[in-house]
């Protein structure tokens, strides 16, 4: 650990076992934190020259892939798995730096619609390339280990533990 000369959520899961008792799910979801807290460092700083957060990314990339050219701000909250709420804020930010465009859907007027701009375009194609030269912050897990390693986690992903 940098700075450290002891893994910190080894120590908490020791004294978790000598003072409460079975440390296993603790390490593992403060393990899966802490993971989650580096890795969105990592790739927020990879993405700060482009002037987006990952969340962003995540938005623009989305709209990318739709084949209509854009998608209902509901359906970008189910696919990412986030709150309507959420999705209005990176939809606003987006709009405001000139890399989405949003408008009331046609068909169905209670709907508002985000589309890629050509600028959006450009930051996504420019942010894509120095995601993929850092390997998404994760390479120094081989791509066996992060094979195994997203199938581990796709149940509790997914929910489907309970």
């Amino acid at each position: 650990m940098a700075g450290l000369d002891f893994d910190p959520i080894e120590r908490a899961a020791q004294l978790w076992a000598e003072r409460i008792g079975d440390a296993t799910s603790m390490r593992l979801a403060t393990s899966i934190m802490r993971v989650h807290q580096l890795l969105a460092s990592r790739l927020d700083a990879a993405l700060r020259p482009f002037g987006i957060t990952f969340a962003r990314y995540e938005v623009l990339r989305l709209l990318s892939f739709s084949s209509s050219g854009s998608l209902p701000l509901s359906k970008i909250g189910e696919r990412l798995m986030v709150h309507p709420t959420s999705v209005t804020n990176v939809i606003d930010r987006l709009v405001a730096d000139g890399l989405v465009d949003r408008r009331i859907d046609p068909s169905d007027r209670r709907r508002a619609l985000a589309s890629l701009t050509d600028a959006g375009r450009q930051v996504l194609d420019d942010a894509t390339q120095a995601l993929v030269a850092m390997d998404f912050g994760l390479d120094e897990i081989s791509p066996g280990d992060q094979t195994t390693i997203h199938e581990l986690l796709t149940p509790l992903r997914r929910g489907d533990w309970t």
